[in-house]
């Protein structure tokens, strides 16, 4: 899917590879996770090739990257306790679900400042921060301002690598695998203390 995605971008007009690059983007945050990060690379390299224009890509990946975010921070907003009270998120208890709200009620913006950069959690982070009601002009500042630092960093490596842009893969796929695991570790830490705050106040109230 995704060769044929780059096969598609390199034989057609500028327009539609900025329509490319906003797509997976803006769908990166609803439906993690895509391929958008390397197709943003890919557009940088393009633009070096003479194929499209460097802030052309640079602005429809920040675009669809906060729209999205935007978006998702709009369901959350909407749906959110909906979503959690209906208990489809099993496999995590609703007490540590909280606890993650909490979180981003008191660290929300920083969080947010730092979300284009957490691979395999964006749609997570907007999600909390519509659930949180974080306010919506700050939240759709800072989530500019994120996708616009982090599709910078992409675009300028496609740029500058060039026909060698497919090198950037390695790097984008070891680094979002060492940022999943230490969420995963973060949430699983989380999980287990809120397991034992479960279990310390079910033996202070044994009757209860």
């Amino acid at each position: 899917m995704l060769e044929q995605g780059i096969d598609f971008l390199s034989t057609v007009e500028p327009f539609w590879i900025y329509a490319a690059i906003f797509l997976v983007a803006y769908v990166e945050n609803l439906f993690p996770p895509s391929p958008s990060d390397v197709l943003v690379v890919f557009g940088g390299a393009l633009s070096v090739l003479g194929r499209a224009h460097y802030l052309g890509a640079l602005s429809a990946a920040v675009l669809g990257s906060t729209l999205g975010f935007l978006t998702m921070y709009g369901i959350g907003y909407w749906f959110g306790e909906r979503i959690l009270a209906s208990g489809k998120l099993k496999f995590i208890p609703i007490d540590a679900l909280h606890s993650v709200e909490q979180w981003v009620r008191k660290w929300g913006y920083w969080i947010i400042v730092a979300n284009r950069f957490l691979a395999g959690t964006r749609a997570v982070v907007s999600f909390f921060a519509g659930l949180s009601e974080l306010n919506l002009g700050r939240t759709a500042l800072l989530s500019f301002v994120s996708a616009a630092a982090w599709n910078s960093i992409l675009v300028s490596a496609g740029y500058i690598l060039g026909k060698n842009w497919r090198m950037i893969q390695w790097y984008l796929s070891a680094y979002s695998s060492v940022v999943t695991a230490l969420i995963v570790v973060v949430l699983i830490i989380v999980v287990l203390r809120v397991l034992q705050r479960q279990a310390s106040k079910r033996k202070g109230n044994p009757g209860a």
